[in-house]
């Protein structure tokens, strides 16, 4: 082979050499470039996620809010009015005195102002009833219940149990399940054993 065919070979392999050089560098450069993209792309499906993430939690929050409200709107119809109902309760017990004072002397005190008492306390009860205001009326014997009951002296009666109410001072109320009062009660003191053989404590020390 000549010198001039060894030039012209190595001149197209120069450039073959060249042209892949050149082909190999796009395609290194294609690459790095799709690399970024996915990159950008992994980038941009993370931001979208905390973005619903942040939006579902807000949601969330919206919905906790109005169930919130909600239930202090309940509340508020229910409960609004507890401090009027406790003011009323003291017209409750003088109404319900002066009956009892009266008994049977209606002739002393007058049937028609007796009467008139009598129809006030109904209709007293009739709104205390529209308005979910309820009795709390423990009778002598039943069991201290400190939940509804405020224990305003103790005393050792004979023929009875340490716990037991001996005496109904005044009754309680609710609003619906809400305790606007209290029932003041006594209660008894007596140790099982004085209850047992019906006497006070101080009575079967005394015997013994």
């Amino acid at each position: 082979m000549s010198d001039a065919e060894n030039n012209v070979n190595k001149d197209v392999q120069a450039a073959i050499d060249e042209i892949m050089g050149d082909q190999a560098s796009e395609a290194s450069a294609e690459q790095a470039d799709m690399g970024d993209e996915a990159d950008e792309v992994n980038e941009l499906r993370a931001e979208l996620d905390e973005m619903r993430n942040r939006f579902m939690r807000a949601l969330a929050d919206a919905e906790n809010a109005r169930k919130r409200g909600e239930k202090d709107r309940r509340e508020a119809e229910r409960y609004g009015g507890s401090k009027l109902a406790r003011d009323m309760l003291p017209v409750y017990d003088n109404l319900k005195r002066a009956l009892e004072a009266a008994g049977d002397n209606h002739d002393r005190v007058g049937k028609a102002f007796l009467e008139g008492v009598d129809l006030t306390m109904r209709e007293l009860l009739n709104i205390f009833d529209r308005h979910g205001i309820t009795l709390v009326s423990p009778k002598i014997g039943d069991k201290f219940d400190p939940d509804f009951h405020q224990a305003m002296f103790e005393a050792a009666v004979p023929g009875t149990r340490a716990g037991e109410i001996i005496q109904v001072m005044n009754e309680g109320f609710k609003l619906h399940n809400r305790l606007l009062r209290p029932a003041q009660v006594g209660v008894s003191s007596n140790t099982e054993k004085g209850a047992e053989n019906g006497q006070s404590p101080s009575t079967s020390d005394t015997s013994s």
